[in-house]
């Protein structure tokens, strides 16, 4: 029994050893224009995490479309935030002060099993936005 537990112990820590943190920056002006996540479109695996960076002030991040089982999080002004990916699918998420700027991002963690309901969020968001139209769909279409 001991050597089954050692075993499943090793097992998840050798799985979390594996784990990446990716880091996304919430910055005024980066490459793809103005009020940016960078990057705005990630592809990460289950299990590794993503940190939130304020880079510039009055930036935060929301979610707006998850897969399913994911909780919804909403992050605190000008602090960073790491969220761990652990479920397949679509998270797609803006900064609430500059949504209409188009101020969104798309993480894929393996498969987009959720993207429908992702690509409804994204044309929700497209429609609102009075900057930067077509940067979020520009990211959608990255998604494979």
């Amino acid at each position: 029994m001991k050597k089954i537990l050692l075993s499943a112990a090793l097992i998840v820590c050798s799985a979390s050893a594996f784990a990446a943190n990716h880091e996304v920056k919430m910055l005024n002006n980066g490459k793809d224009g103005s009020m940016v996540f960078e990057p705005g479109y990630l592809k990460a695996e289950i299990g590794d995490t993503v940190t939130f960076k304020p880079t510039h002030k009055g930036h935060w991040v929301q979610s707006r479309a998850l897969p399913e089982g994911v909780d919804k999080f909403l992050s605190k002004e000008d602090e960073e935030f790491t969220l761990t990916l652990n479920k397949e699918g679509l998270y797609v998420y803006i900064c609430p002060p500059h949504r209409m700027m188009n101020m969104s991002g798309i993480i894929q963690v393996g498969n987009a099993v959720n993207k429908e309901a992702a690509q409804k969020e994204v044309d929700k968001l497209e429609k609102r936005a009075t900057e930067n139209k077509g940067r979020l769909a520009e990211y959608m279409e990255q998604v494979q």
